[in-house]
């Protein structure tokens, strides 16, 4: 379908009013809503991701990219409700206490969405009983942390261990992330899995849920 190929381009190339207006030419030629997003926005935006791996792409590209999914994103998200579609998961997302830095999180956030998951953002300087509170209340299976500062590093083992003192430590996957965390440092905590980067956060939050 021509308006699906429009689409794709439009994130890739991140114009979102040719992505929006691209969306709902779809939706007028029949395109269900789901299949808008499996078969276009989802591989749109795994080509920026593949394309920041390769150093192609750099944060302006990645965030227009990210504008422009969320331009047909907010023009799907009431049709898939009212259809009840179910995302790939549901992702609690935010950056520690302490840490007001959001870049980077909005940035993985995007890329979650963009991939299939519904994310509820709390955004930034966010204390443990926050994402208590939003896993619990709407029942998401992932929680993915976030922290620029080395100081806050250990806001993510915090809040962790109050998952475990709450009792949804087994009901949720945690994922960590953020420049001066390392794979050692995720293991150290016992957060379930760390992604170096967007692109990588996505496919690792792909095989938690999955598992």
């Amino acid at each position: 379908m021509p308006e699906l190929e429009t689409l794709h381009q439009a994130v890739i190339d991140g114009d979102w009013k040719g992505a929006a207006a691209a969306t709902r030419a779809a939706l007028d030629a029949g395109e269900p809503p789901l299949a808008i997003v499996t078969g276009c926005l989802v591989p749109a935006m795994d080509e920026v991701g593949r394309r920041f791996e390769c150093e192609e792409y750099f944060v302006p590209e990645m965030l227009l990219s990210a504008r422009a999914m969320k331009a047909s994103m907010e023009i799907l998200r009431p049709l898939l409700v009212a259809t009840g579609a179910q995302p790939t998961g549901r992702v609690v997302i935010g950056t520690v206490k302490g840490d007001l830095h959001d870049i980077g999180k909005n940035l993985v956030a995007s890329m979650l969405e963009g991939g299939g998951f519904e994310v509820i953002d709390l955004g930034a300087d966010v204390a443990p009983e926050r994402f208590i509170e939003a896993a619990r209340t709407r029942n998401a299976n992932l929680v993915a942390l976030s922290a620029l500062l080395t100081v806050t590093m250990t806001s993510m083992k915090t809040t962790i261990d109050a998952f475990h003192a709450a009792g949804l430590r087994g009901q949720v996957k945690i994922m960590v992330g953020g420049a001066p965390v390392t794979q050692q440092y995720a293991d150290s905590i016992g957060a379930d899995g760390y992604g170096e980067s967007a692109g990588a956060a996505v496919a690792l939050a792909r095989r938690l849920v999955a598992a």
